[in-house]
């Protein structure tokens, strides 16, 4: 059995690792910096991991979840979408408010409530921010998408999921009228910044980039 803060590290390894930027590996600040703590933090717990045969790692190298390592980190996510999801469509919680909450449920190690969950939801494919929800079997798709700043004037898209669960950016997405399966169509951007107009449904709205990386399209 991992504590929370193994399962914590071996999610943001699969997170990291998923990303365009690391596909060779996860840099020892890299993983502190998405765990906001010190790297000699991340050299210990990273030490723990690989006696338990869940990373490799060599000093002042890369770091790889091993095949054991990537199941685990699946199911924490697993389990955490799920509850997400329980969260949104059983509870009436909002897009915004479900994260925080799912960051302590995704630690409950019982795997029968898990699947009595998973049943009891109707088996969901997606949880309430677009994202795959990794199946019993721990199939999973690690899958890039294109995200709104990679958009040009003219295109129609749809949003289909969000990169960042942030409380205040779900809240500021939602007021301008995003959400998932959001229509979007690229007005004009400006060369200088790259902010975007877009016309959603009757309105007009302008984000910055840094907006339309987190948000993910089709």
């Amino acid at each position: 059995m991992l504590t929370i803060t193994e399962e914590n590290y071996l999610k943001a390894l699969l997170h990291l690792s998923a990303s365009e930027t690391s596909p060779s590996g996860v840099g020892t600040n890299q993983l502190a910096a998405q765990l906001n703590v010190r790297p000699a933090t991340v050299n210990n717990m990273v030490k723990r991991l690989k006696d338990k045969e869940l990373v490799d790692y060599e000093k002042y190298g890369k770091i790889f979840l091993t095949t054991s390592g990537k199941k685990l980190a699946i199911q924490v996510i697993r389990k955490h979408r799920l509850w997400e999801t329980f969260l949104f469509t059983k509870l009436d919680f909002t897009w915004d408010e479900v994260h925080e909450v799912a960051e302590q449920l995704e630690h409950v190690q019982s795997e029968k409530l898990i699947e009595k969950l998973d049943k009891f939801l109707d088996y969901p494919q997606f949880d309430p921010h677009g994202d795959e929800i990794p199946s019993k079997n721990g199939t999973f798709k690690m899958e890039f998408k294109k995200t709104l700043a990679d958009s040009i004037p003219g295109d129609v898209c749809e949003v289909i999921s969000v990169k960042d669960n942030n409380t205040d950016f779900l809240q500021y997405v939602g007021s301008l009228g995003i959400g998932i399966n959001s229509k979007v169509e690229v007005i004009n951007r400006l060369n200088f910044d790259g902010t975007l107009s877009l016309q959603i449904e009757n309105n007009k709205v302008s984000v910055s980039q840094k907006i339309a990386e987190n948000i993910y399209i089709r």
